[in-house]
């Protein structure tokens, strides 16, 4: 928005994005948002503040800025003098307010940068007031948020500026380490140092609309390369598409996102404390036996196995998405490998099952034809898997359990998969959850397609619907290599024993979840609430395990299908 007054005396701003004459009351109730095209002004800290945080419960810390001017820098000025023009014309000692506050109730310290302060830009002094920021949350033992807008590293302070990045993101670091919630929101502009270190090493990146955050800026990368960029090239949007942030948020539900995220991290600290010391019993029975100790259940006779490979693949069969908006609650999902994509195949964020947060992590296939190519019929790309494994790591930082939904014919078997290092991608997400250090529920819920399944389904408890299936390989392909003949898929089906009922007898499944008749894609309401109830009741005696027993419990399972034979004692020398 632009004006020719200043800021607070002004009734008129026009719209940067439109045009539009605006009158400032209205904007202002609009949260600086223009009614009219969505642009997103930039708001000084303050106002983000206010906007942002319960009333009256921002308090700064005491810590204060000093001038620095480590090399003496002068250019058409002394750089002591431009300090001194921007803590006039903004108010601020410098580029970065810090202090404690509440969302929506729950205790944060929050670093929120003001591009009017020498463009935001990172210097000692704030990276100094960040870095505490980050200590006093660690010492509160509360989340850190960071806003960020700024134009990079500053130049006036040399290289002591540079290594303002290493500070404040070991910092980051430090609390990631402590499971303490680190969270940063990029606002426009976002760019240089800056984005290149603690906006983008948090554990949560979220980007309030019309954004743009890149290490280069748009003009540099044009003078380098000497080619046009595509069109909404390093925004918020942009950064979505290709695994950069997590959410893009408009203004007016960035609080209610935040509070969200804060209630999820405050459950999972609760859920830590609770584990703190050992019990005097084991939670539950042995690995692989159900929670009542009761066989697991069935709902009647097998039927034929290629029946049920048909059923699996039924286009009507709830997906990952369908479970999560009917059997979970207030899903926020969450996006991006953080190394350039955001796999459509898998989908996953925090949710809300029987009152308890947790993370779900799901295949996701579709409905209709275009559903399924977009999705690509639930086969995930290395940067799928990569996308699943960040959130699995962030759940057992924040001490929440983790619940994934299979539901895929197997990994991407595409030449570019193999190119980004498809086997090395599943083979780190197996490995990982082997000793994930938090409780982990899978469920087969249609297609279990190879090791592309398996890669969300190392778990404490491997849960199965009735009508779903899981296998090494499928039935087609089975049929081509062993018999050949890919019309042989009905016996190979047979042979394979990939029903949810074989798979319960060899121990592969500990439970499986009855379906309404007909299958789950003739009710989907009622599937649902079967696997919400499964779900809770396999999660309830993981809650309180202690970390080393869930882990021990975990490779003691997986344990068992060695050589030894299902069921026998491992061998040993």
């Amino acid at each position: 928005m632009t004006t020719t007054a200043p800021r607070d005396e002004q009734l008129w701003s026009r719209c940067t994005g439109c045009s539009s004459l605006l009158y400032r009351k209205r904007l202002r109730r609009n949260l600086d948002v223009c009614p009219e095209c969505g642009t997103h002004a930039r708001l000084g800290a303050p106002e983000r503040l206010a906007q942002l945080v319960d009333p009256d419960s921002f308090h700064a810390l005491p810590d204060r800025a000093v001038t620095v001017d480590p090399i003496g820098f002068v250019d058409v000025l002394p750089y002591p003098n431009r300090l001194t023009a921007a803590r006039a014309g903004t108010g601020l000692d410098e580029a970065v307010l810090c202090g404690v506050a509440r969302i929506a109730g729950y205790p944060v310290v929050l670093a929120v940068m003001d591009f009017r302060f020498l463009g935001g830009s990172l210097g000692c002094a704030v990276g100094e007031l960040i870095t505490r920021a980050a200590e006093r949350a660690l010492a509160d033992r509360v989340p850190l948020v960071v806003v960020t807008a700024s134009g990079g590293a500053r130049m006036q302070e040399g290289a002591l500026s540079l290594m303002q990045m290493a500070t404040v993101s070991q910092a980051i670091g430090v609390l990631r380490e402590n499971g303490l919630l680190t969270v940063s929101v990029l606002t426009d502009p976002t760019y240089g140092g800056v984005a290149a270190s603690f906006a983008t090493n948090t554990d949560l990146v979220l980007a309030e609309s019309g954004a743009r955050m890149g290490f280069a800026g748009p003009r540099v990368i044009r003078q380098v390369t000497g080619r046009p960029l595509p069109e909404g090239f390093q925004t918020a949007e942009f950064l979505l598409r290709h695994g950069q942030v997590d959410l893009v948020v408009p203004r007016r539900a960035l609080r209610g996102r935040l509070a969200a995220l804060l209630a999820a991290a405050a459950a999972g600290r609760d859920r830590s404390a609770g584990l703190v010391g050992t019990p005097a019993g084991e939670p539950g029975g042995p690995a692989g036996e159900p929670p009542d100790g009761s066989p697991a259940p069935a709902d009647g006779e097998p039927a034929d196995a290629w029946d049920t490979v048909r059923a699996a693949r039924h286009p009507g069969r709830p997906t990952t998405l369908d479970y999560l908006d009917s059997a979970f609650d207030g899903f926020v999902e969450l996006h991006g490998d953080r190394l350039g994509a955001d796999c459509p195949a898998v989908v996953g964020g925090l949710a809300r099952l029987a009152g308890r947060p947790v993370m779900v992590i799901g295949h996701q296939k579709g409905h209709t034809t275009a559903e399924l190519v977009a999705r690509n019929f639930g086969m995930a790309s290395p940067a799928g898997h990569r996308k699943a494994l960040r959130l699995m790591r962030l759940a057992a930082r924040l001490g929440l359990p983790v619940v994934t939904l299979v539901d895929t014919p197997g990994a991407d078997p595409g030449v570019g998969a193999e190119e980004q290092g498809q086997a090395a991608a599943i083979a780190e997400n197996i490995l990982t959850m082997t000793a994930l250090p938090t409780p982990v529920v899978a469920v087969v819920t249609g297609e279990g397609g190879s090791g592309g399944a398996l890669a969300l389904a190392v778990a404490d408890r491997v849960l199965m619907l009735r009508h779903a299936v899981y296998s090494v390989i499928s039935p087609e392909g089975c049929a081509a290599i062993l018999w050949p003949d890919s019309a042989a898929a009905p016996r190979a089906a047979r042979a394979l024993r990939l029903t949810a009922p074989d798979l319960s007898r060899l121990g592969v499944v500990d439970q499986v979840v009855p379906e309404p008749a007909g299958g789950a894609q003739a009710d989907p309401g009622a599937a649902a609430d079967l696997l919400r109830r499964a779900l809770a009741a396999n999660l309830e005696p993981l809650w309180d395990t202690p970390v080393a027993t869930l882990v021990r419990r975990r490779r003691q399972r997986f344990r068992r299908f060695g050589a030894a034979g299902v069921g026998s004692p491992a061998v040993t020398r």
